[in-house]
């Protein structure tokens, strides 16, 4: 698997930067609890994999109704201290939607706005390298909740499964693959985690998504990295 140059994002000298420039208390805390070295080995980095289900694709338009977090390391995957919000979204439900993520209208009804998690959501997240299954979901969400409710942007690291999937069987298709207009494999959560004979789970619950994503990137590392794999170089 070709990985970028470990010295692409240094995100410990961002975080103490976007520490001095933040404005809301709330970010002050986060980016001050600071980032890992990008030379740090995956096996020491504090890992948090991410899953947000929302009411449609568009960050800008739709909004996020539910939030898994689960925390992990190379070695075991730390269930007991598992977060899990339903939010009231900003939007309303869809029946597509429902459809998805199986949360109804009574389900939301008497949940949280999001405002009301972000302080326990942003210091679960202190200091931890995000782990989620692509990352313009979970990155851009969050990034215009938080915009939108405190004013800021949030900017946090990300190790994106998807991504490292991709490098594996999409970047290496040969001419002939493309000639003969052969589908390139399913990069998707169920399908990744297929490959790599994990169990199936029932796919878009926050939680659950989070603990398949945690058990894909362990899996990853074992089968096509290596535990001493420097962060930088997989993080985006």
């Amino acid at each position: 698997m070709m990985l970028r140059d470990s010295q692409r994002i240094d995100w410990s000298a961002r975080f103490q930067a976007l520490a001095q420039a933040a404005r809301h208390p709330l970010l002050q805390g986060f980016y001050a609890a600071g980032a890992v070295a990008a030379q740090t080995p995956l096996e020491d980095v504090p890992l948090l994999a991410l899953d947000v289900e929302t009411t449609g694709l568009d960050a800008e338009k739709d909004g996020i109704v539910s939030i898994g977090l689960m925390p992990f390391s190379l070695q075991r995957i730390r269930c007991g201290e598992a977060r899990y919000w339903v939010v009231k979204p900003r939007t309303e439900l869809s029946e597509t939607s429902i459809t998805f993520h199986h949360i109804t209208h009574s389900d939301i009804r008497h949940a949280p706005a999001l405002p009301h998690v972000l302080k326990a959501l942003l210091s679960a997240m202190a200091g931890q390298v995000m782990v989620v299954h692509y990352r313009h979901i979970e990155r851009g969400f969050l990034e215009h909740a938080v915009r939108r409710h405190l004013g800021e942007g949030l900017q946090f690291p990300v190790i994106d499964t998807m991504q490292l999937e991709a490098l594996v069987h999409r970047s290496g298709r040969s001419w002939m693959d493309r000639l003969l207009r052969r589908a390139p494999l399913s990069i998707r959560l169920a399908d990744s985690r297929a490959r790599y004979h994990l169990p199936p789970y029932h796919a878009h619950h926050a939680l659950t998504d989070a603990l398949a994503t945690a058990e894909l990137l362990q899996a990853q590392v074992a089968h096509r990295l290596a535990a001493g794999v420097e962060v930088g170089r997989l993080w985006d």
